[in-house]
């Protein structure tokens, strides 16, 4: 088979851009910073996952819309609820933040007005649960150990497969692919739950994936350098010369996660934009934030 390429030869000076690039990575790092200082202090969209609340396994016996459970509960007071349909069945997942009272159980109120406000549907309660407000913490605690985990592994694993500091430019390129894809979403005020986290971690695998290919054309061209003013040009050339295969790639993946956009459902929404998003911040990090560390390390250490 044979395919087209839809970048040819190019010979685009990607070191002479750094400075741009810096600025608008530095504006998204900051953004990132100062949503995990609101992360931290609840100050964000944050699911029942990291806040506390309750979940409800609802199963009905006739066939209902998602849209219309969902509209009675917001009528009637539940307005941070997410609902779950169970694919197949006339199963449904409710989640809200609302949590017990002493006096009031949000299990039974949801009880109260589907019975009350959908009298010719009949259900049935398969189970009910509330999450602690001390159990999101240990989720949101979790979820940062996870993210910094990845880090310190992709640090490892790229001093191993190259040199110490092109570990240490793919682990800032990584960190600043998460902190953007966390500014970002909490700049969009949309639900950071367990699939963000899920998300960011796949958007940092990525993003390593990208970051092996450049930085290995690097270090291939880097043997054949004859001195150290030549390294800007060594590395952009190496960037011209993976370019084509890096951007099909970016491409043919965000295709991919544009149809689970599209065709998702509302549950799967936010994962699905945050690869989207992510796709092509971490493209964005291997070439102008990863590939341009390495020059400006080696050109004053060296």
């Amino acid at each position: 088979m044979k395919f087209r390429e839809i970048v040819h030869s190019t010979n685009l000076d990607f070191i002479g851009m750094r400075n741009r690039a810096f600025t608008l990575s530095a504006l998204l790092v900051l953004l990132g910073f100062f949503a995990f200082i609101m992360v931290a202090f609840g100050k964000a969209n944050l699911s029942v996952d990291f806040t506390g609340g309750t979940n409800l396994h609802v199963k009905f016996l006739d066939k209902i819309a998602i849209g219309d459970l969902r509209n009675v509960l917001m009528d009637n007071g539940i307005h941070d609820v997410q609902i779950q349909e169970v694919s197949g069945t006339k199963e449904f997942f409710i989640k809200t933040k609302i949590v017990d009272t002493e006096k009031d159980k949000v299990s039974d109120k949801i009880k109260q007005i589907l019975a009350a406000r959908m009298e010719d549907k009949k259900f049935e309660i398969l189970g009910s649960n509330m999450v602690g407000s001390t159990v999101g913490q240990t989720l949101k605690k979790n979820a940062i150990i996870a993210i910094v985990v990845s880090l310190v592994g992709i640090v490892i694993y790229i001093a191993w497969r190259f040199t110490f500091v092109f570990g240490i430019a793919a682990a800032i390129a990584t960190f600043h692919d998460v902190l953007a894809m966390l500014g970002i979403f909490w700049a969009l005020n949309r639900e950071m739950n367990i699939l963000f986290i899920t998300a960011l971690l796949t958007i940092a695998g990525y993003s390593l994936t990208d970051t092996v290919v450049v930085f290995d054309r690097i270090r291939e061209n880097m043997t054949k350098m004859k001195s150290k003013a030549e390294l800007g040009n060594v590395i952009s050339r190496s960037i011209n010369e993976v370019l084509s295969r890096t951007i099909v790639t970016s491409l043919t993946v965000a295709l991919v996660i544009a149809a689970l956009l599209v065709l998702g459902g509302k549950v799967l929404f936010d994962f699905s934009l945050a690869l989207f998003i992510g796709v092509f911040i971490g493209t964005y990090s291997s070439i102008f934030v990863a590939s341009p560390l390495i020059f400006l390390w080696w050109k004053k250490v060296r």
